[in-house]
């Protein structure tokens, strides 16, 4: 099947997704700039999630441009993606208007590993329909990357339970950060073939 349609509707999705997550930002009720003061968890948990967001949608862009055709399996795992994406408002929303409480924090952790899990096996499902041979499996490697990710996904969960939100907010803008580093396995491998 083409993949024009599965790039598409997710780009549609995450479109709506970082919509959603923006009007979660209230307006404050001041004309002052103090009055934007209570605001900071909520804008500075938006701004996590953007980048988070916004690296998933680069990297599912790579990740789709290294594909030459779509099937079933592949098309479910793309939608289970989404589906936890499409979680990101809430888990956000619920951690920046709680102030980066424990609950909150692990939930919104717990989230982004399932994001990091989904798009793994979403991973896997184009490398089996293209091969092992296949300009995605090349590129992927070893994916250093993304497996430290997923193991600051799962440290990050319950470190935020036991309390200690700092730490494991510092963990996710730290994997948040790198990956703000581009990631060129793909690019570089498309130029090569």
């Amino acid at each position: 099947m083409n993949k024009s349609r599965l790039e598409a509707f997710s780009d549609g999705v995450i479109a709506i997704i970082i919509t959603i997550m923006v009007l979660e930002i209230k307006v404050p009720h001041g004309e002052h700039l103090s009055d934007l003061l209570p605001l900071w968890p909520v804008f500075l948990s938006y701004v996590l999630s953007f980048t988070n967001v916004g690296t998933y949608w680069v990297n599912h862009h790579h990740m789709l441009h290294a594909t030459k055709r779509v099937n079933g399996p592949i098309l479910w795992t793309n939608m289970n993606l989404l589906f936890w994406l499409s979680l990101m408002p809430f888990t956000t929303g619920w951690m920046g208007e709680n102030h980066f409480a424990a609950i909150p924090m692990a939930l919104y952790a717990l989230d982004l590993g399932l994001c990091g899990l989904s798009y793994v096996l979403l991973q896997q499902q184009i490398i089996r329909a293209h091969g092992k041979d296949s300009v995605l499996a090349s590129a992927i490697g070893k994916d250093t990357k993304g497996k430290l990710s997923m193991a600051g996904y799962v440290l990050a969960v319950p470190l935020a339970m036991l309390g200690m939100t700092a730490v494991a907010g510092a963990l996710l803008v730290a994997i948040a950060c790198m990956w703000l580093i581009p990631d060129r396995r793909i690019e570089r491998k498309l130029v090569d073939e």
